[in-house]
């Protein structure tokens, strides 16, 4: 798969722009802060229905602006798809494939596939719970519309099963029928979710692992899938926490819960390893996601990496030129605030690109 064609209007610091893109590696250059990753951050959203890094759409208008609009050309399988979107403040945002606009922004996950490697991806390791779950969630849900849907649903079951929790608390009432419906939701739904994250980390395993041994060669790294309900039934769960649930007016069981460990030998990557020992797990993460994008869609997503090369020592560099020589990562988009930095790595392999100077929110081919 290949992007061709980028508009933006209003979007993050681009006023307008239009860029038309190499099918292999397009690299983006200039000062930090010039506007360089918000390009990647408008691909991703055109990809996966929303910003990478700025959370509500709003926060993508450009300031003093009530709109954005975004517009991408992909080709896939020789057929050329016009990707739009367009988001007015106040108002909900509207996304099309061709002419046909979608319904459920939820169909569209997964039919451009990205992914995106950027300097905060650390935070994977360093923070907590959540930012795992979602970065598992968005592959699979890249994978799957069945396990996206069921996602979707527990999710809003949960926020309706605390919203009724609250109002037990605030109205001294309790009414088990009620709480049960969502109960027996969350138990259907759940279930679904816990199978497939299994099963998903279970081949998603040896992927990871050949790109870390490949990356950091002598080292031994793994993930495991934690959830709750390897312990107990998601009812039984529910119903032992029940007085729990009341008293924190929240649901405190359950694959909201779940948790991913990553591991460096026998030991905690987040305690043990090193600051390059991270950055090589991370790497190993992403770069498994994409393979195994790849083979489940039969064609490559878009690969993005953001800043990438100031954050990695040399050998990690020399292996990740490596894939690019081989030409095993497909379309590549590579932001660098050193210019002479990536024209020196590609010119080390011999591949050819085309670069783009951007200052200020304005694109120039160079």
């Amino acid at each position: 798969m290949q992007l061709q064609t980028l508009q933006l209007i209003n979007f993050k610091n681009y006023a307008e722009a239009r860029v038309d893109f190499s099918a292999k590696i397009n690299v983006l250059v200039g000062k930090n802060g010039s506007g360089k990753t918000n390009l990647l951050d408008a691909i991703h959203y055109l990809a996966l229905t929303k910003s990478a890094v700025s959370g509500p759409d709003q926060y993508c208008v450009r300031h003093g602006e009530q709109h954005f609009f975004l517009k991408g050309l992909f080709r896939k399988s020789d057929q050329l798809v016009e990707i739009t979107s367009a988001f007015q403040t106040g108002s909900k945002k509207v996304f099309k494939e061709g002419v046909n606009e979608y319904q459920k922004l939820s169909d569209h996950i997964g039919k451009y596939p990205v992914v995106l490697i950027a300097p905060d991806d650390t935070t994977l390791v360093k923070e907590g719970s959540e930012g795992r779950r979602k970065f598992f969630d968005s592959i699979i849900s890249q994978l799957d519309q069945v396990y996206l849907d069921s996602l979707i649903q527990y999710n809003q079951a949960l926020r309706q099963r605390n919203g009724l929790l609250k109002i037990f608390s605030e109205t001294n009432t309790f009414d088990a029928t009620a709480l049960e419906t969502y109960d027996d939701l969350l138990i259907q739904l759940g279930n679904k979710v816990y199978k497939k994250r299994k099963a998903f980390v279970k081949e998603y395993g040896p992927l990871f692992r050949k790109f870390y041994h490949f990356i950091a060669e002598d080292e031994d790294a793994s993930i495991q899938y934690n959830s709750e309900l390897d312990q107990i039934g998601f009812q039984a769960g529910l119903r032992g926490n029940r007085s729990r649930d009341l008293a924190l007016q929240r649901t405190v069981f359950g694959i909201h819960r779940d948790d991913y460990h990553f591991t460096l030998g026998s030991g905690d990557l987040k305690r043990l390893g090193s600051q390059g020992q991270q950055k090589s797990f991370i790497i190993s993460l992403k770069l498994a996601q994409f393979d195994i994008i790849k083979k489940d869609k039969g064609f490559t997503p878009l690969l993005l990496l953001d800043d990438i090369f100031d954050k990695l020592d040399d050998f990690r560099i020399e292996k990740l030129l490596e894939l690019i020589k081989n030409d095993e990562l497909g379309q590549l988009f590579i932001t660098d605030a050193r210019p002479d930095r990536t024209a020196a790595l590609l010119k080390q392999i011999n591949v050819s690109s085309s670069v783009f100077d951007v200052a200020g929110g304005v694109l120039q081919a160079i």
